[in-house]
């Protein structure tokens, strides 16, 4: 049986054949446009995050920023960005990886605080195969010696059938999502 115990699912379209034939791209946009739905997630997350003992929030580019900047903000953490190649203005540490349709990297700040013992919540809307939570992951863990144990992937939708948090666990690294498909 799926997970959805705050009921999003019903504010979630699946669209076929986006971003390339055969994917069927689970689309967050009505669940953003829906002040109840985006409050109720917002909050949800939050109190996860509260209860992982958070000392920042990371997250992917894009949509995964619109949920970490609440997180952060109502709990006062730093908010850390993991963005595509040639967005930041500083210095960055890179890490490519594959996606489910393609390869591309990611990229975080070298000048970012961040401390051994940090605990570290990356938020993005979507795990699929896992390859852009665990490559931004692994910017904290190789970059920082952040413990694989002190991070926590945060998502909304895990897509179990690629097999992305199965990865995620197995790599020692922390996640939850609210739905599942």
């Amino acid at each position: 049986m799926s997970k959805d115990p705050l009921e999003l699912k019903k504010y979630i379209r699946s669209v076929d054949n986006f971003p390339i034939d055969g994917i069927e791209f689970k689309d967050i946009t009505s669940l953003i446009e829906t002040p109840k739905a985006f409050s109720k997630t917002c909050d949800e997350l939050t109190r996860i995050t509260k209860e992982f003992g958070a000392d920042l929030v990371a997250s992917i580019e894009s949509r995964g920023f619109i949920f970490a900047g609440t997180i952060a903000r109502d709990l006062h953490l730093p908010f850390i960005l993991a963005r595509k190649p040639g967005k930041l203005p500083n210095e960055t540490f890179q890490k490519s990886f594959d996606l489910e349709y393609g390869s591309t990297s990611i990229e975080i700040q070298k000048n970012t605080e961040v401390g051994t013992n940090h605990k570290i919540v990356i938020v993005d809307d979507l795990v699929a195969t896992g390859g852009t939570a665990i490559a931004c992951a692994e910017l904290f863990t190789e970059n920082f010696a952040v413990k694989n144990s002190n991070i926590l992937i945060l998502g909304i939708i895990d897509l179990t059938s690629l097999g992305g948090s199965k990865l995620i666990t197995e790599r020692n690294y922390k996640i939850e999502t609210l739905i599942d498909y």
